[in-house]
Formats: C-alpha cells, structure tokens, sequence
C-alpha cells in the first residue's frame, strides 16, 4: 500500500523570497555560510599563506606547497597539475612574491573547477525526473529535503518518492521534509523501490507537477547485488517515462575525500551518474577534494552543502568557491 503525505499550506507557509533571486539564498549571507563552512579546509591550507609570506620562490617551497595541497586532499593528478602551471608562470612572468604566486594558484584552481559549475535546469521536462544516489549517511534524504525547497523558490511543484523501502527511518525522515516543504511523499512499507519510482512518477504525471525526486536506499559499490537493485530503479524510471531519468545525482561526503573518486567510478558505472552534490564541506578539513573530481572525473558539481540549514545547499560557484578558500572576511 503506498502512503501519501502532504501537509496543509497554513500549517506550512510559503517562504518568503522578497530578499533574494528565485531558488537563491541572499547572496551575501550564502558567501558568508560557505566561508564560514570552508573553515577546516582552509585552516588545512593555511599554510599557504606563511609559505607565500616567508620568503621568495623557490624550488623548496613549491614542494612545500606540493605537501599542503595534498593535505588538504586536492589528490596526487590534480595537485601536480596546479604546480606545473604555477611553475610554467613563475618563469614565464618572472613571478618573485609569494603574493604573486597565491594570485596565480587561486586562478589556476579557479580554472581546473569552472567545468563543474553547472547549474541544473528543470524546465526541459515535465515531470523533470531526479533520481539520488549514494552510500548510508552522504546525506541524501537531508539533499532532497533542501532541494524541495530549493525548487520550490523556483515556483516549481515538487513530489518526492521515498525509494529506500526497507529503513523506516528514511521513509520518516523524508516524510519530514515532505511535511516542511508541504510537499506530497509517496512511500511504502517493505516491498520493491523500483515500484515506488513507478508510482511517483505516474502520481507525478498525474497532478501536473515540475520535479519529482526519487530517494534510493544507501548502498555501498561493493554490495554487487544493492548495485545491481539501484540499476533496476532506473530502468523502471525509463519504463515509466522512455526520456528519464533526467538527472541522476550522487550525494558524496566530503569527509571522504579521496574515495570520492572510488565511488563516483562504480555509481557512474551502475546507473549513468549525471551530477553532483558534495555535501558536509563544513564538518572536513578535504574541501580540496572538489579539485580531484575535476581532475579526475569532472562530473557537473551541482550542489554543494555548508551546513544543516535548510538554504545551506546551493549551486557550485567555482570563483565563489575558490575565494572563500583563500579569504575568511565575511560581510558586515
């Protein structure tokens, strides 16, 4: 039996979106979140600013610069590829100050991420079909909940379809949000979450909504048998609508740094990975990560979250992002 859930609109009013673009956070509060959120991350880079300051550039302190990008787990392709263009412009413009070289590697990394930046459009289908994917506890079902918000700034209609059948825990936890988005879950005790997508998108269909966004159970890439399961849901999503899904996103933890890439591999290889969303960027000190993707896989970057508000997950901006690496001053 399938459960519906939707809450009434004067228990859960609008949000109010006088102060900011549609689907946007005031831009100055959001810039002064993921400063603040970036805040282990560039405590890890830290050093950089002492190695810039202490003395001219030489051959020792790019090696040390090396050992610090690797810290913050930029990754070995990624870091070596951020010094042989720091070195190439330390020769070619005569670089002397370590000022000079900070300005040369904040745009050199701004360069390895802008292909992430890439912010989703929803407005080519309707329903727009978003199937999530990742291991227990990225944080999927809290991404799903932020981004019915997210959509909702957007004046577009969301449903959510809660695919992890068997945790209860995830279905109340997405009934939750469903209940603060004062947006209709569709769940199910027990049974098969390819069915659930099913239903979803046809309920979807049905009322005429923009977006349906479709949870999965947590698995992780060696659960051969949970991969294979997450493939059926898409198919099943493709049986109910021959064009989705229209996005598929992998929610990865910061905090797992270099396995990112691990996992990035085996999803994409499993369901067809399409974006994004990188999220607990305020609990690690491994924001460098996103410079790795880039290098290695530079899946679009479509989300990224700096805290547990529920506007704390917000497109990727590469410049954004690389400045608030680089400085800690936020707004008045």
């Amino acid at each position: 039996m399938f459960n519906f859930f939707k809450k009434s609109p004067a228990d859960n009013p609008a949000p109010d979106t006088a102060a900011a673009p549609a689907g946007e956070a005031p831009k100055s509060g959001w810039l002064d979140r993921l400063k603040s959120g970036l805040t282990r991350t560039r405590d890890q880079l830290g050093a950089l600013g002492g190695l810039f300051s202490l003395r001219k550039i030489d051959e020792e302190l790019l090696e040390e610069l090396e050992t610090t990008l690797l810290m913050a787990d930029c990754g070995v392709e990624a870091t070596t590829a951020l010094l042989t263009e720091l070195r190439r412009r330390w020769k070619q413009d005569k670089l002397e100050t370590g000022e000079e070289l900070q300005a040369v590697l904040a745009e050199a990394l701004r360069t390895l991420l802008l292909p992430l930046q890439a912010p989703l459009r929803v407005d080519s289908h309707k329903p727009f079909i978003i199937m999530l994917a990742g291991i227990n506890g990225a944080g999927k079902t809290t991404s799903i909940g932020k981004l019915a918000h997210y959509f909702q700034l957007q004046g577009k209609s969301v449903l959510l379809a809660a695919g992890d059948t068997f945790r209860a825990a995830a279905r109340e936890q997405l009934e939750e949000w469903g209940l603060r988005n004062n947006v209709v879950v569709i769940s199910q005790d027990g049974g098969d979450p390819a069915a659930v997508a099913f239903d979803a998108i046809n309920a979807a269909r049905a009322r005429g909504i923009d977006v349906v966004m479709i949870d999965t159970a947590g698995r992780l890439p060696t659960q051969l048998n949970l991969m294979e399961e997450i493939a059926k849901v898409r198919r099943v999503i493709q049986k109910a609508d021959a064009s989705g899904p229209h996005e598929v996103l992998l929610v990865l933890d910061a905090n797992i740094g270099q396995n990112a890439i691990a996992q990035l591999k085996a999803f994409d290889k499993a369901i067809g990975v399409t974006g994004l969303i990188l999220t607990k960027l305020d609990g690690t000190a491994k924001g460098g990560v996103v410079a790795a993707i880039a290098r290695n896989m530079p899946k679009p970057l479509r989300f990224i979250g700096v805290g547990e508000g529920i506007e704390d997950l917000q497109p990727f901006d590469a410049a954004e992002f690389v400045d608030a690496l680089f400085t800690n001053k936020t707004s008045a």
